[in-house]
């Protein structure tokens, strides 16, 4: 009894907090992790209230939300895993699309990407860089965009996966990998901005990469007023324009 006490009263502690004292934690996917960068500072410096992110590819976030881990909101890569949280309990309300993700082609040698992905053909490209398409929305789009373009048989012994678009990035940066498929917002980042050359991947040969936010159960039970103040937020002008800034596209 002495424990569902203290319990009981921590919980109340901490919903009674003011909003600034208080610290939201966002299992954000690796796509985002720049713009979110700007998200939450923007967020800080009109609400006070802070904004920690936990960045991993979406499959991999979305089992350690269902491992218990202790998440308020859910920025996810695509729909299917915000909506796969809901219909489980994990998530507060349906999710809801905060932003469209575009794929390009980037590289930090000396290749002509005006080609496009046709360039992967090349004898001289021995490694490309995608995200692994079993937990990466991003990765299983720029699989279908080889698909599109008839590169899958000839590109498959090239590929290299990263773990999440991250991952990716490091392979492409370090020159592990020649080339790789990543997204859009990374190569518009202040962080990698001018480095290497990249070119859009056709947004014709892949599905539009829609991405949804979920409050999580942990959110709505210990932050509730902070949680739906950023979820709120998301879809501001403000954020709007940040997003539109890294190359995503608004719905």
């Amino acid at each position: 009894m002495k424990k569902i006490l203290s319990a009981l009263l921590g919980l109340l502690l901490l919903t009674t907090l003011p909003l600034s004292a208080q610290t939201l934690t966002v299992a954000v996917a690796a796509n985002v992790q720049f713009a979110f960068q700007a998200l939450r500072t923007a967020f800080r410096q009109t609400s006070g209230i802070d904004v920690q992110g936990v960045i991993g590819s979406s499959g991999k976030l979305t089992a350690q939300i269902k491992n218990g881990a202790p998440f308020d909101l859910f920025l996810s890569a695509n729909m299917k895993y915000p909506r796969v949280l809901y219909r489980d309990g994990w998530a507060a309300n349906k999710p809801k699309i905060y932003a469209q993700g575009a794929l390009v082609l980037w590289t930090m040698k000396n290749y002509d990407v005006s080609q496009g992905l046709k360039l992967l053909r090349s004898p001289a490209i021995r490694k490309v860089a995608v995200a692994n398409p079993k937990n990466a929305p991003y990765g299983q789009e720029a699989m279908k965009a080889l698909a599109h373009d008839g590169l899958t048989a000839a590109v498959d012994p090239k590929l290299v996966y990263g773990e999440s678009i991250a991952q990716t990035n490091q392979f492409i940066v370090s020159r592990a990998a020649d080339i790789g498929i990543t997204a859009k917002s990374v190569v518009l980042s202040p962080q990698m901005h001018g480095k290497g050359a990249w070119v859009d991947v056709d947004n014709r040969a892949y599905t539009p990469i829609a991405q949804g936010v979920v409050i999580l159960r942990h959110g709505e039970k210990t932050r509730p007023a902070a949680a739906k103040r950023f979820y709120t937020f998301l879809f501001s002008p403000a954020a709007r324009k940040i997003f539109a800034r890294f190359g995503y596209r608004l719905p």
